[in-house]
């Protein structure tokens, strides 16, 4: 019985070794996609979200939600990893309005980097305290959907008020709560809570896509300069 125990307990967690391996490599390939829809973004012609600064927006995010359901409805299936890229493609080429507005400031390409490399800086800090230590993180969980769902709210309110105060304080506690959703996340893999890779890679990545923008737009705010 107990040799049992212990060979469950090593198949158990070769499993979960296998979606994390699984996971980064998805997360690593998603890069891909998400740069070529970013070329794409930042030459294409986004004027109509200056004439509709309420729709569009509200229209990026609805296709960006339909997109994000398809995966989900997918994940068990090659559809659902063909899914992700497109969707990663779609989020790319939606980067498009905050990057041409930051390389139109004189030091933007820097903030870009800036902005990049801190991200990354965040991921591989928070992955390795998840990965190294075991911590189960799971009990962050209610809080950080409680979290997440008050700050959908804000951000929906303030594409129709517009306040520019409001709109930095949404990107900081982005920063926070999506850095914090990495530790949550990489603990569900590691501890068993998420076994479909596909399903753990999404996560990831709106992880690091959300703290990307939300601290560019930081950047930009406190450090751009104007000519």
């Amino acid at each position: 019985m107990q040799y049992q125990t212990i060979s469950q307990l090593g198949t158990l967690g070769l499993e979960q070794n296998k979606v994390l391996r699984n996971t980064y490599m998805m997360l690593a390939l998603t890069m891909a996609p998400t740069i070529m829809g970013a070329f794409i973004g930042t030459s294409a012609n986004f004027s109509f979200m200056a004439q509709n600064p309420i729709m569009a927006p509200l229209l990026m995010f609805a296709v960006m939600m339909g997109m994000l359901f398809a995966v989900s409805a997918l994940r068990n299936s090659v559809w659902g990893i063909a899914m992700l890229l497109g969707f990663t493609f779609v989020a790319g080429v939606f980067l498009g309005p905050i990057l041409q507005h930051a390389l139109h400031l004189r030091n933007g390409a820097q903030l870009v980097g800036m902005a990049a490399g801190g991200t990354g800086l965040i991921f591989f800090s928070l992955a390795t305290i998840a990965s190294v230590t075991k911590k189960d993180f799971s009990f962050m969980g209610k809080f950080l959907f409680i979290g997440l769902v008050l700050l959908v709210v804000a951000s929906l309110a303030n594409i129709f008020f517009a306040i520019p105060a409001l709109s930095l304080t949404i990107s900081a506690i982005a920063v926070m709560l999506f850095s914090a959703y990495i530790l949550y996340d990489i603990s569900q893999i590691i501890h068993g809570g998420e076994t479909n890779y596909v399903m753990a890679t999404m996560s990831l990545y709106l992880n690091i896509y959300n703290i990307f923008v939300n601290l560019l737009s930081l950047l930009m705010a406190f450090s751009g300069e104007r000519d």
